[in-house]
């Protein structure tokens, strides 16, 4: 279970064997057992024995930007980067495999594109039916493209692979956008800050997915600062930016889904005098919620069964126990 505090003024403190949520005159107390993460917004306050008690019981604390962007991290000592893997990481750089995982890594993200784009509701209209059989197509194309690229290391393919990467999402959220109500599509992607509703709603999930890959990396004893893709982000946990492209359908899904059922008010948003948008409170924790429950969903993965995030888990594991071979 995560506990996200993300109202102005609210403060978290240690109560016996769990938290205490203080608000105005209102206290709710949280016990420890269950909860993996902290999540504290701008506004909120965490006091040092909430923050060592979290520590003792392997409690993630997260700290975002308003706009779900995580800044700032504390964890148990118990996890971090072990050397084998570290140098298995700055090897694994160097390698042909480095070329292999990452355009496996976008290959997955166009076609988990492709499978949401083929799962929306045309309504029996042969326009959006129309569109959406080119998107495919046409992102189809890009993975023959994709198939055919090669060189000796990443840095040979880099500027193809983001060009590529970049034209196949704009193909892919062009499309997605025409099934949306009409208040809520968007001119283009936007991110620092979002445009409209629909932006600072995917910008604030894949925030929160964000946070949660690099907590498995560290878990997993990966350094998540050693990209593969992504290398010039000084100071940011990188290789979480190159991960999260496999799953970032995933955020998609749930923003939409949301958007679709016109659940969505002026309560959920504001707009600022420089037309940027941000999410209120009550637009904050429904997306966190709903997210949150499609991850924590059990779902049947061939024959087993296991929720999303702990996919998430497992494939960073995996990712540990490959690249320790290149130490």
């Amino acid at each position: 279970m995560e506990l996200v505090l993300n109202t102005y003024g609210v403060s978290l403190n240690r109560d016996q064997n769990g938290f205490v949520i203080t608000s105005g005159d209102s206290k709710q107390r949280v016990p420890a057992d269950g909860l993996t993460s902290i999540q504290v917004c701008k506004g909120a306050i965490i006091s040092s024995d909430a923050v060592l008690f979290a520590i003792e019981n392997e409690i993630e604390i997260l700290f975002t930007t308003p706009s779900g962007t995580p800044m700032g991290r504390v964890w148990s000592p118990k996890y971090g980067s072990i050397s084998t893997i570290r140098k298995g990481q700055l090897a694994f750089l160097h390698t042909h495999d480095s070329v292999v995982w990452i355009k496996d890594t976008i290959r997955k993200k166009i076609e988990n594109q492709q499978a949401l784009l083929l799962s929306m509701d045309s309504k029996g209209s042969t326009t959006y039916e129309a569109a959406k059989t080119k998107a495919i197509n046409r992102l189809e194309a890009y993975l023959t493209k994709l198939t055919s690229l090669d060189g000796d290391f990443v840095s040979d393919i880099a500027a193809k692979l983001r060009g590529w990467e970049g034209q196949a999402s704009k193909i892919y959220f062009d499309c997605m956008n025409i099934f949306l109500p009409e208040k809520c599509r968007f001119y283009e992607r936007t991110q620092h800050p979002a445009m409209d509703v629909t932006n600072a709603m995917l910008n604030y999930g894949y925030g929160i997915l964000y946070s949660k890959i690099e907590g498995a990396l560290i878990k997993s004893g990966i350094d998540p600062y050693i990209g593969v893709l992504h290398r010039d982000n000084y100071n940011r946990p990188v290789l979480a930016y190159d991960v999260i492209e496999i799953y970032r359908v995933w955020v998609d899904y749930v923003v939409f889904s949301l958007l679709c059922q016109n659940i969505i008010t002026d309560e959920f948003y504001s707009v600022r005098e420089d037309g940027s948008c941000w999410l209120e409170p009550l637009g904050r924790r429904v997306l966190i919620q709903s997210l949150n429950d499609y991850l924590e969903e059990i779902v049947g993965i061939g024959n087993t069964k296991r929720s999303r995030l702990t996919q998430i888990f497992l494939y960073c594991q995996e990712l540990a126990q490959t690249l320790k071979k290149f130490e």
